[in-house]
């Protein structure tokens, strides 16, 4: 069973990580083989995972690499003029779509998405007809009509449209950015709020692929981060979903809530295992009450420790691991004939805001309140919230409020970091062999992988930098050394762990 990767000692190519030398896995001879055995919580021996090199590190706050530069870096003064020069300068790249939907029925509190809890009819009628201006506009400024290899709707919580609007929404995206059956069209879905009946319009509309936000099935946790859904309507949905024909489930999952404990999040884990989902999400929540102001709810108290957040994390991987997962890069697991794998072992594994995708040669092109899109490197963000988004666009204008053209020095390190978490693995004279004249001070640098070095999470051969399984829980800091814009402003993001 193959579980990550590890670097032979002298190719490129990353050969397969087994359980036994997984990190986070708990072992113990029986029958002359090494098998996982799952131990109670307060007896489990120690394991592959540093604890206090995860105390360590994991509390270092670093960018989560889903752009270079991270999005805090992004200028104002790009604008709308800007905005429709990256458009027109589209070349004939194929072309992800993502559409954002900021709806919510009601406040998860741990939620750090751009959403909007809203009972309001006609502001998602404003939505709609501005989502189709955002579509008609930006159609027009392509140079042509570009191939859509895949289709996104995230949120929010997308299932908020019923199965009309839903089919509007479709509808808008074909007419203008047409896509061919059977590409990967997913979508992001709450199980408490999304009915039998809009499976099956999805179904009929194209989508092939559901994303389902579980976090925790403790009842405690649910009630405490006002999210409240049943294993059995999750069930049944992913059932409904695979029996219609969807090839891929994912589940979302979250460490570090308030209320939570090992021995309870095993049981989630049980039942996550009986669900079987083709892929998995395993995030760590991000406490930031001073950018979200409903997480000032929690008090400090309900929150996990620093030790406890880990034994979570170490849990959680030693049972994914065990189950038969592959643990893809930062955050994401799937079985080990998934497309995830696939991609990786074929070198087209890529990572955008939508997180891993089999897309590697696409532009994304975003629609929607906050939306980001990328042509050829560029970065294009729209405004943030719904009223202002359709506001520009009732105006006649773009609603790109910000965005950032790379330099030279930017796409080769985007590179670099785009190469650490999809392969585990970098070779710098082939990034400065690709874009000339970059990467040639590296004097900071090494002098942070020194130190990643000698504590085991990185390994240097020449111009090779290649991640161990113990770096791999730990690749935002692996990456942040080649990150120069995070130097100054490290206490703008969530800790790594």
């Amino acid at each position: 069973m193959r579980a990550g990767t590890i670097f032979d000692a002298g190719g490129a190519l990353p050969r397969p990580l087994t359980l036994a030398e997984s990190p986070g896995t708990s072992l113990a001879p029986q029958g002359g083989r090494m098998q996982a055995r799952r131990q109670p919580a307060e007896t489990r021996a120690p394991t592959g995972i540093d604890h206090a090199l995860l105390e360590r590190y994991g509390a270092i706050p670093v960018p989560r690499y889903t752009s270079y530069p991270p999005a805090n870096h992004w200028e104002s003064r790009f604008g709308e003029s800007e905005a429709r020069e990256t458009f027109q300068s589209a070349g004939t790249r194929p072309a992800s779509l993502y559409v954002h939907v900021p709806f919510c029925r009601k406040l998860c509190y741990y939620c750090g998405c751009n959403m909007l809890v809203t009972r309001s009819e006609s502001l998602v009628e404003r939505y709609l007809r501005a989502l189709e201006l955002e579509l008609d506009r930006v159609a027009a400024l392509l140079p042509s009509r570009p191939e859509v290899v895949q289709v996104h709707l995230g949120g929010g919580t997308p299932t908020y449209l019923d199965p009309d609007q839903l089919t509007r929404l479709a509808d808008a995206i074909q007419e203008r950015l047409p896509w061919e059956p059977g590409l990967e069209a997913s979508i992001e879905i709450h199980p408490a709020v999304t009915s039998v009946e809009q499976i099956r319009t999805l179904a009929r509309l194209g989508f092939n692929r559901v994303s389902m936000g579980v976090q925790d099935f403790d009842p405690a946790v649910q009630k405490r981060i006002n999210r409240k859904q049943s294993f059995e309507e999750t069930r049944g949905l992913i059932a409904e979903s695979r029996a219609l024909g969807f090839v891929s489930v994912n589940v979302d999952l979250m460490y570090g809530l308030p209320l939570q404990t090992v021995d309870h999040f095993q049981r989630t884990l049980d039942r996550i295992e009986e669900l079987h989902p083709d892929r998995i999400a395993l995030f760590g929540y991000a406490h930031v009450p001073s950018m979200k102001k409903h997480q000032r709810l929690f008090q400090p108290q309900e929150l996990p420790g620093p030790a406890d957040r880990l034994a979570l994390l170490e849990t959680s991987i030693q049972r994914l691991l065990a189950a038969g997962y592959v643990h893809v890069g930062l955050d994401h697991f799937a079985l080990e004939d998934d497309e995830l794998c696939r991609a990786r072992t074929a070198g087209t594994l890529r990572r955008n805001f939508m997180g891993y995708t089999t897309c590697a040669d696409s532009d994304v092109l975003a629609f929607g309140p906050s939306a980001i899109s990328e042509v050829a490197g560029t970065y294009v963000q729209n405004a943030r919230e719904v009223h202002d988004w359709a506001a520009l666009l009732e105006e006649g204008r773009l609603p790109a409020v910000r965005g950032h053209h790379p330099s030279a020095e930017d796409r080769a390190r985007s590179a670099l970091i785009m190469q650490l978490f999809c392969s585990l693995g970098v070779d710098l004279d082939a990034l400065r062999a690709r874009f000339p004249g970059t990467l040639q001070d590296l004097r900071d640098e090494e002098r942070d992988l020194a130190g990643l070095e000698r504590d085991g999470l990185v390994v240097r051969e020449g111009a090779r930098l290649r991640v161990t399984p113990r770096g791999q829980l730990l690749l935002r800091t692996v990456a942040a050394p080649f990150d120069t814009y995070h130097r100054a402003d490290a206490r703008l993001h969530a800790p790594a762990l």
